[in-house]
């Protein structure tokens, strides 16, 4: 056997995803870097900019749970693949832009890509790879939103420098469509489909596991809905999108605008955060396999609530500033997976992408109504603390209901079929 035949497709998989997360979410949370000086260059106000953000979250969760049900029915490398086309066609018009109709237009449109994102990638992922590697596997692959949010603070001032805002938004639509020939290509959706065994299974010569049943999820879907974990998670997992995208889509404008930095200056925090969530989702997520996700997620959150509370304490000192943000980040970058795993524990296994695809309104609520909360908020008072303040409590909220799932885990591959 030689060295390439030795390399499990896993880990093909898992490049393959990373580099489709790290170009997703440098177009997701690099908005909130490209923001204040879109708004200057066309004349809008936060509330506008809360807007067109909310047209891409609005699209993204009507249209998330449909994407998660067809991934479970024809497979992560179709729905990534086109929904990949979709994304870079929209963030390619962004680019257009003039008014605040068509940016609504258009990130609407990005948004609608996004769907056959996020939740068809974890969910190939948790297939790929063994329940007892999953936290490991999702950590790394994690990092890719991460570093592409650092990476928008460093980019995002050299495009400005040399060309302007928009020049963000068509490179970012070039690497997007390099990613759609690559996930149609290379990706595949599980490893029965190839034959094989998920790596870091109990032994290399286990048998490949069966094929996934083409009509499964949608015989879990009244189970799940009737389960109460299913809805204190979501609730949970509400709560805490708030308070998360609160901070991370107006830090640079509050940086900026509120306490006076340069924008170049306020962008690179930007690039504390990305860099931040990498390291705490290599930690992290890891360390949820040994304490289990629940208790880690509560963990999470609470230190979320501690680190919003120092953001406003820190005031107008960059240090201080930097490390809560940092704090901020590196739990930021363990949430969303940490919720997304979650339906992989607690839910059969050919139902995993139908579940987050119905947790993701839940997500999406949350950050919808925060960011026209921070908009109307910061118009109407010119200051965003009352609006961070309001996300300490959203955090604190999220732990409790986090806690009420109460429970151990109740699910695994071997027992996957027997419902919930």
């Amino acid at each position: 056997m030689n060295h390439v035949s030795r390399l499990h497709r896993a880990w093909i998989v898992l490049a393959l995803c990373f580099v489709t997360l790290f170009i997703n979410y440098s177009i997701r949370l690099g908005y909130g870097v490209i923001l204040p000086e879109m708004l200057d260059a066309l004349g809008l106000s936060r509330a506008a900019g809360g807007t067109i953000y909310n047209a891409y979250l609005l699209i993204y969760i009507s249209l998330s749970p449909f994407t998660g049900y067809l991934t479970d029915r024809y497979g992560a490398r179709r729905v990534i693949t086109v929904c990949m086309l979709i994304l870079a066609l929209g963030v390619s018009l962004m680019g257009t832009a003039g008014s605040l109709l068509s940016a609504c237009v258009f990130f609407g449109l990005t948004g609608m890509g996004a769907t056959g994102i996020w939740n068809p990638v974890l969910t190939v992922i948790q297939r790929w790879f063994a329940p007892r590697r999953r936290g490991l596997a999702v950590g790394i692959l994690s990092t890719g939103y991460g570093l592409g949010f650092a990476s928008m603070g460093l980019a995002f001032p050299w495009i400005l420098a040399r060309f302007d805002w928009r020049y963000a938004w068509f490179f970012l639509a070039g690497a997007a469509f390099v990613m759609v020939a690559a996930n149609g290509v290379f990706m595949r959706s599980d490893p029965a489909s190839s034959g094989l065994s998920p790596w870091g299974a109990a032994t290399g010569n286990d048998p490949p596991g069966p094929p996934r049943p083409p009509h499964a999820a949608s015989g879990h879907l009244p189970k799940i809905l009737r389960s109460p974990r299913f809805w204190l998670i979501g609730s949970s997992y509400f709560c805490i999108a708030y308070s998360l995208y609160g901070i991370t889509t107006f830090m640079v404008d509050y940086a900026a605008h509120q306490l006076g930095f340069p924008v170049a200056q306020a962008s690179l925090l930007a690039t504390v955060h990305g860099s931040l969530q990498a390291l705490g989702v290599l930690t992290i997520l890891p360390l949820s396999d040994r304490l289990g996700r629940r208790r880690t997620i509560m963990i999470s959150n609470g230190l979320i609530a501690f680190s919003l509370a120092a953001i406003l304490a820190a005031g107008s000192s960059w240090f201080l500033l930097c490390a809560s943000i940092g704090l901020m980040a590196a739990f930021y970058g363990a949430t969303f997976p940490l919720y997304g795993v979650c339906a992989g524990d607690y839910f059969p296994r050919e139902a995993m992408a139908t579940v987050l695809g119905a947790w993701t309104p839940f997500y999406g609520l949350g950050a919808v109504a925060v960011h026209w909360v921070n908009g109307i908020l910061v118009d109407v008072t010119g200051v965003y603390t009352h609006s961070f303040a309001i996300g300490i409590f959203m955090s604190i909220a999220a732990t409790l209901l986090m806690a009420r799932a109460g429970g151990r885990f109740q699910n695994n591959d071997r027992n996957s079929n027997k419902g919930l």
